[in-house]
């Protein structure tokens, strides 16, 4: 079984999370989302959320493309992959937190990931600061 990880927070999500989700679902046969914690959402993205993580979590676990759905690690952003053992980490086309320290932690951790940069869908419409900008606008 190939498995693949995703990475993200998914507070609002939209028809670019779910190119996101098939687009890395076609890279093997089990797909794992790992949904940023509140506190590291809010540290890195310096947003308030709509969803908080349980919320969010719930909301991935009923997306028929997504075998499983899980918290990531309060501390180590990292520990993630060292528990699932991906054989892909599917990046979004923007995500660039952490991927910094991202192959160095896959050597430490001794596997063979291999890191996959997925491409954007319409990022002008389907990008979540946009859809927040939009909804600030309507409000």
């Amino acid at each position: 079984m190939k498995k693949v990880m995703v990475f993200g927070t998914f507070d609002i999500v939209h028809l670019g999370h779910l190119n996101l989700f098939r687009q890395a679902r076609k890279l093997g046969d089990y797909l794992v989302v790992v949904v940023a914690r509140d506190k590291t959402s809010k540290k890195i993205k310096n947003i308030t959320l709509v969803n908080n993580e349980k919320e969010r979590l719930e909301f991935l676990k009923n997306i028929k493309s997504i075998d499983q759905a899980i918290l990531g690690d309060k501390i180590d952003y990292y520990k993630v992959i060292k528990t699932e053992k991906p054989d892909v980490i599917a990046l979004g086309y923007d995500q660039d937190n952490f991927i910094d320290k991202l192959e160095d932690k896959i050597k430490e951790f001794k596997l063979n990931t291999k890191v996959v940069r997925m491409k954007s869908h319409k990022p002008e419409q389907h990008k979540s600061g946009n859809i927040r900008k939009k909804i600030s606008r309507m409000l």
